[in-house]
């Protein structure tokens, strides 16, 4: 097993009996996702995905990668929330944060903000370069890649004529209805299928997020290998033998204890799209009823000289979940001066990877000992094999998380919220009398 649990920081926070009394609960919980009769079991196609998934698309996905990279110098995905964040979440955390500066193909991301700035600076970044577009949209009517797709369908067709254009736009979108999937029919563009039994936040294992990730030149069989050794390898009914589970308990525990805001924490800068995909995971699926943790993410070391005085001497209402990846792939020793100009002889011949673990270790313990538990969610290294098995691990947890504190975890019914408001305020057929009840209201 490549991704661990070690729960060893949460001494003094969390006592052994205090995970007797969700024995039965997190149970019951396995059982009912298992059997399909939990809230929301209609979205849990992802359980089974690792070994269930579609081959024939699957090699699909794989051949328009290899045509993306051969004719193309620019992939631009289109999509929001899940739509996006998964792909990009795996790619920069597997090619690094310069992963555009590095690779032969940049792939950047649209239709996730209403910023005409935004837009306009990335058609200039497109100009004078081969591009494809990959659209993904379960209706092909939410506003803000829609909008973006709008601008682009323009852009290609002017560059390219609509016959090269449609080789060139690729569509991931529901099997058979929609607005997105008639225009990808009527239009001829090659299309991939959202599964239906797989929410959007749950979705970077389909080709949501494979299309881009194969894209970008990672191997997505090694990804979802990982994935089914994930989903073999928790797939005990019990928090004892399952690190899935016995996260989703600590969590639990920790905020019946006031600790309502949880730290996904990395001493990896590439992380940090991870974290935001994580940060949606948990935050619309545990956010409802006025309850769930609030979740957050930071990088490490850069985080402690701006939110680290927080985190140490702030409000109690924290705990930590540091991923820690145990293996670098490339490593630098620092090596000695003659002069000692910056006071740095006392690490000289050590590797940086031997330095960030120490600042890791020093950094558990100040917080631990400051008030802060911690989870420590320890990873062999940064692969793809060990990125498909950390997905699923955040995955299930979430789900059996949802679960202990009773909702949903699923839905997401507060986000239609905003969208009433934000139609009516842009007169959209049939909500004209609200647009006039909230303007009255606006100052």
């Amino acid at each position: 097993m490549a991704v661990k649990l070690n729960r060893s920081y949460l001494e003094g926070f969390v006592e052994n009996g205090e995970y007797e009394r969700l024995k039965a609960p997190v149970r019951l919980a396995h059982e009912a996702l298992l059997s399909k009769t939990a809230r929301g079991s209609e979205y849990t196609g992802w359980l089974s995905l690792p070994e269930d998934y579609d081959k024939e698309e699957f090699e699909m996905i794989k051949a328009a990668a290899k045509r993306i990279r051969d004719t193309s110098d620019v992939l631009v995905v289109i999509g929001i929330g899940g739509s996006y964040l998964g792909a990009r979440a795996v790619i920069e955390l597997l090619g690094s944060q310069y992963f555009n500066d590095l690779s032969p193909l940049k792939v950047y991301y649209s239709g996730n903000s209403i910023s005409p700035d935004s837009l306009k600076k990335l058609l200039k970044l497109c100009e004078g370069k081969r591009v494809a577009v990959n659209v993904v949209s379960k209706s092909g009517t939410t506003l803000e890649p829609a909008l973006a797709f709008r601008v682009f369908k323009s852009y290609m067709e002017e560059c390219y004529g609509k016959e090269e254009a449609a080789k060139r736009i690729f569509v991931t979108t529901d099997k058979a209805r929609g607005a997105l999937k008639t225009l990808s029919d009527s239009e001829g563009y090659e299309s991939f299928v959202i599964p239906d039994d797989i929410g959007g936040r749950y979705s970077v294992l389909t080709a949501v997020g494979l299309l881009p990730i194969a894209a970008a030149g990672f191997d997505i069989d090694a990804l979802m290998a990982g994935a089914r050794n994930a989903m073999k390898s928790f797939a005990a009914p019990d928090m004892d033998s399952n690190a899935c589970y016995a996260y989703a308990a600590s969590r639990f525990i920790l905020a019946e204890k006031g600790k309502l805001v949880e730290l996904c924490v990395c001493f990896e800068p590439a992380f940090y799209m991870f974290g935001e995909w994580y940060k949606q995971l948990f935050g619309e699926s545990e956010g409802k009823e006025h309850k769930g943790i609030f979740p957050s993410s930071l990088v490490f070391s850069t985080d402690l000289h701006s939110m680290g005085q927080y985190v140490q001497e702030g409000k109690r209402i924290l705990f930590e979940t540091v991923v820690r990846f145990l293996e670098s792939s490339s490593d630098i020793t620092v090596e000695s001066d003659k002069d000692n100009f910056d006071g740095l002889n006392y690490i000289a011949d050590k590797s940086m990877s031997y330095i960030n673990r120490q600042a890791s270790d020093g950094v558990l313990l100040a917080h631990t000992e400051g008030g802060v538990p911690n989870l420590l969610i320890e990873v062999d290294r940064i692969d793809e094999y060990n990125v498909g098995e950390l997905i699923y691990f955040f995955e299930k947890a979430c789900a059996v998380s949802g679960a202990l504190i009773g909702i949903n975890p699923f839905d997401q019914p507060g986000v239609e919220g905003y969208k009433t408001n934000m139609f009516a305020l842009l007169d959209k057929p049939g909500f004209e009398a609200e647009g006039e009840r909230l303007r009255a209201k606006l100052l």
